[in-house]
C-alpha cells in the first residue's frame, strides 16, 4: 500500500469515530500525584475536556441563563491548594467582582463560571495549567500548583451591585 494512503485513511478513521459520537480522549491535565489524591477525595468529580473538575455542591437555578463572555459577576469563594491550605478567600459579604474573559480570571474558573447558575456553589478542582501553571504565585502558590475552589455564583449580568 503507498505510504502516503495510510496515515490518510487512520486519520479518516479517527475523524469517523468522532462523527458516531465517540470523545476523542483527552489528555489528563492532573501531575500523577495530584490525580491519585482528587481521585481518592472527590471520585464522583465531574471531569470537563479541558481537565477541569467540579461537584455541585449546592444547586441554582438550572433553569435559568449562564454567565457569557463579558459578563460582569459575583462569586464568593475560598481557594485552597490540595493539602486543604487556604490561600485566598472572598465571602458573601465582600465578594469577588470581575467581567469575564478579560484577562483577570484564571483559565478554570472563566470555564467554570460560564457553566454555573445563579446561586449554583460548585468545588472545583483547577489542573495547574489552568491555573498559574509553571510560574506559581508565590510564596503561597508553588509551580504546577492543582488548585481548589469552593465557590458560588451569587449574580452575573452587564453589571452587578
Amino acid at each position: 500500500m503507498n505510504s502516503k494512503i495510510i496515515p490518510s485513511l487512520l486519520s479518516l478513521f479517527l475523524i469517523g469515530l468522532g462523527a458516531l459520537g465517540v470523545p476523542a480522549m483527552a489528555r489528563e491535565k492532573l501531575p500523577m500525584e495530584d490525580l491519585e489524591i482528587v481521585e481518592k477525595r472527590w471520585p464522583d468529580a465531574k471531569k470537563t475536556f479541558t481537565g477541569l473538575r467540579y461537584i455541585i455542591m449546592e444547586p441554582g437555578d438550572a433553569k435559568g441563563p449562564s454567565p457569557v463572555s463579558g459578563s460582569m459577576v459575583s462569586v464568593a469563594y475560598k481557594g485552597m491548594l490540595l493539602n486543604g491550605t487556604v490561600f485566598d478567600e472572598q465571602t458573601e459579604k465582600t465578594p469577588l467582582k470581575v467581567r469575564l474573559d478579560r484577562g483577570g480570571l484564571i483559565d478554570g474558573w472563566e470555564e467554570a463560571l460560564q457553566k454555573m447558575h445563579k446561586g449554583e456553589k460548585w468545588l472545583l478542582i483547577v489542573p495547574p495549567e489552568m491555573a498559574y501553571g509553571a510560574t506559581g504565585r508565590p510564596p503561597t502558590i508553588k509551580r504546577y500548583a492543582t488548585l481548589v475552589f469552593e465557590m458560588t455564583l451569587l449574580d452575573f449580568g452587564p453589571h452587578v451591585k
